[in-house]
């Protein structure tokens, strides 16, 4: 924009050209002629990060997976909350993405309540109704 400006193109075929308001192509030029090649760099908005915020919440993280018990992000948030940290679901699993950690669906079965003589029992009733045989009771 500003070496087409250079080379003689006014403010409204800038705006045109590359889709922006009249007021974004002037405030781009002046500030180009006040601070020189820093304007042309985006500022970054917002507060600097709060890198011991970061690493206080990713040891707390770290020693809550440590534990030996599976967890969803929003009890990793519920569990934050004692120590003072206030995050939502989301913001835990944004955390948690950052520090590598990786997680599985739990599996949905009931194996670990089973009885192993009725589970037997049944594949037999169930093998005798394939063959075309029907239990006597």
């Amino acid at each position: 924009m500003i070496l087409l400006s250079a080379s003689g193109w006014t403010v409204p075929q800038l705006a045109s050209h590359f889709h922006c308001c009249l007021a974004t192509v002037r405030r781009l030029l002046h500030q180009f002629a006040a601070e020189g090649l820093p304007a042309l760099h985006r500022q970054h908005r917002g507060p600097t990060p709060d890198i011991q915020r970061h690493e206080r919440i990713q040891q707390a993280l770290a020693e809550l997976l440590a534990q030996e018990r599976t967890w969803t992000s929003a009890q990793l948030a519920e569990a934050l909350h004692p120590q003072g940290i206030h995050l939502f679901a989301r913001q835990v699993r944004r955390y948690l993405h950052a520090m590598g950690a990786r997680y599985r669906r739990t599996v949905r079965t009931l194996h670990h309540k089973q009885d192993p003589e009725r589970v037997a029992q049944a594949k037999e009733d169930l093998a005798a109704f394939k063959k075309g045989h029907k239990r006597a009771s």
